[in-house]
């Protein structure tokens, strides 16, 4: 069989069937070539989990400077996941009032109903124990999911898990551990992490995750919020790096989403695909006196604040604020 052939699984059986299937040496399995992708073949493929950004089996990282909405973000994905699959939320950022309040309707009362398979997780204080603090927590998120049957989980955050994750030997076996319960058990993994404060004109890079580099060289996939220099409420995803997917959301195709709470769910209301460029370049006066020069024509032929904002690409509410501080008429809801 010469190296470029591109045999079906059924062409190489009966020679695979005449060779040792695995040898077993130290820590190691070994396999030969075309045992491995005949082995693997007979798996299905990891399925998506939420768009491109993170599939079934992977150690997934999410990050992005303070206040942009990953903590949002990463609830909406679970929202969307738990509809049929069962998924845990292991959340070390918000109390239970803290997430109560987050998803309820100031105004009305009304309350967000998540999907019945979500379920959230918070360290209890009476029980915490500070002594082999990361090797436990990780333990009990194990001992957690498995009684659960869940094999979605979600931690918010990275920092809670790990106190040393900037130190590149501390990281390494951290995430070592984290990669063993996505391998022995087959696990989905979505860590939240932190980005020190960055500067809007510059494009989001692998270095701008905070802690060791030794983190993003073990994650599966990674992918950041940006916060976009056009409209204080837009954000912006962007991929970083990819194995089980398509590298469809790179700076030349984010996806630009509007922060917005409807009812009782906070939420990114997504809006278009853009490049990054678009949304970190500086503002200059000119740029704004032709968005609202164009805002103003757009009111004019009776376009309403939503479809003003969709055309301009920015944010209902300053397109609102736009009309608001410079009015000719009353703008239409």
């Amino acid at each position: 069989m010469h190296s470029g052939d591109l045999n079906p699984l059924e062409a190489i059986r009966s020679e695979l069937e005449a060779t040792s299937e695995t040898t077993d040496i130290g820590m190691f399995t070994i396999k030969s070539a075309n045992r491995t992708i005949y082995d693997a073949a007979l798996r299905p493929n990891p399925r998506s989990l939420y768009l491109e950004l993170w599939y079934e089996g992977e150690v997934c990282c999410l990050f992005s400077d303070s206040n942009l909405g990953k903590s949002i973000y990463a609830v909406q994905m679970a929202d969307q996941i738990a509809s049929t699959r069962r998924v845990l939320l292991v959340d070390c950022e918000l109390t239970d009032k803290q997430f109560q309040m987050r998803y309820t309707d100031p105004e009305t009362g009304l309350i967000h109903v998540f999907p019945e398979g979500l379920y959230r997780a918070e360290i209890n204080p009476i029980s915490l124990d500070v002594n082999d603090y990361e090797e436990k927590i990780i333990k009990n998120i194990e001992a957690v999911a498995l009684r659960m049957a869940i094999s979605i989980i979600i931690i918010d955050n990275l920092t809670y898990l790990c106190n040393s994750s900037d130190k590149g030997v501390d990281a390494g076996i951290f995430m070592m551990k984290l990669m063993n319960l996505k391998k022995q058990y087959g696990w989905s993994l979505l860590i939240i992490a932190h980005t020190p404060k960055r500067n809007l004109s510059s494009p989001i890079t692998q270095n701008d995750l905070a802690g060791s580099k030794k983190l993003y060289n073990f994650f599966d996939s990674v992918f950041a919020i940006g916060k976009s220099a056009k409209d204080d409420r837009l954000r912006y995803v962007k991929q970083l790096k990819v194995r089980a997917g398509e590298f469809l959301y790179d700076a030349n195709n984010i996806i630009v989403y509007e922060l917005e709470k409807s009812s009782a769910f906070v939420h990114f209301e997504f809006k278009e695909y853009s490049t990054e460029k678009e949304h970190l370049r500086e503002r200059t006066e000119s740029d704004e006196e032709k968005q609202l020069k164009r805002i103003k024509e757009l009111k004019a032929q009776g376009k309403s604040v939503r479809d003003i904002a969709s055309v301009v690409g920015i944010s209902k509410s300053k397109v609102w604020r736009l009309l608001q501080s410079h009015p000719d008429e009353e703008p239409q809801q």
